[in-house]
């Protein structure tokens, strides 16, 4: 049985949208990137250095405790990113970027090897690649306001760390899917375009 679906992709790619639509289309339940109830998001944007720790613990935690859920459950589940983005894209790029010690970092990395043990990768990894105007134009069109003061440097360090981790992706069955061109959230031969994609992934799958 199929059990985990993985979105992945930078923020603005349409990963929720996507889970949503996906979810009513498969009847497949989601696991959504908990940012409505995550008591440090306001604060990170506002103060990334003091804060960046304490938010990519609580998303790892959180993430983890998805995975265990839906390993445990009987349900097909789609979850709106994936643990492997805050190891290997999120936490190096703030290191990277002088916004999180290198004590903090090498506490978070030995954390995530440990629960890496523990978390078997999604059956699909589905991979939204976006370019910076396409991001832009959908953090803006969202209005987050904890977003307003991310800087273009930003997203675009986070889309380079994206493209090497897909290049070198190794975990499993992998789907990328060029969305600058689409919107798949209006336009409904956009989202059949994804889903055709996905019934020939899913039936590779069924066939192992």
């Amino acid at each position: 049985m199929i059990q985990h679906i993985a979105i992945a992709g930078n923020i603005g790619a349409g990963k929720t949208t996507l889970s949503e639509l996906l979810s009513k289309h498969y009847n497949w339940q989601v696991q959504y990137e908990d940012t409505s109830t995550n008591p440090y998001l306001s604060d990170f944007y506002d103060d990334m250095k003091r804060w960046s720790f304490n938010l990519q613990i609580y998303f790892l935690h959180s993430r983890y405790q998805q995975i265990l859920k839906i390993r445990s459950g009987k349900d097909t589940v789609v979850q709106d990113r994936t643990i492997y983005e805050d190891a290997k894209i999120f936490a190096p790029n703030l290191h990277d970027m002088g916004l999180m010690t290198t004590r903090d970092f090498n506490n978070y990395q030995s954390l995530f090897e440990t629960m890496s043990t523990q978390a078997k990768s999604p059956d699909l990894l589905i991979y939204l690649k976006a370019n910076i105007p396409t991001l832009v134009d959908h953090i803006q069109l969202r209005g987050r306001d904890y977003e307003g003061s991310m800087s273009i440097d930003y997203l675009k360090k986070l889309n380079e760390r994206y493209d090497n981790w897909i290049e070198n992706y190794d975990s499993g069955n992998l789907l990328v899917i060029d969305v600058n061109d689409m919107d798949f959230k209006n336009n409904k031969e956009d989202l059949g375009i994804i889903i055709s994609k996905i019934d020939s992934e899913l039936h590779g799958l069924f066939q192992i």
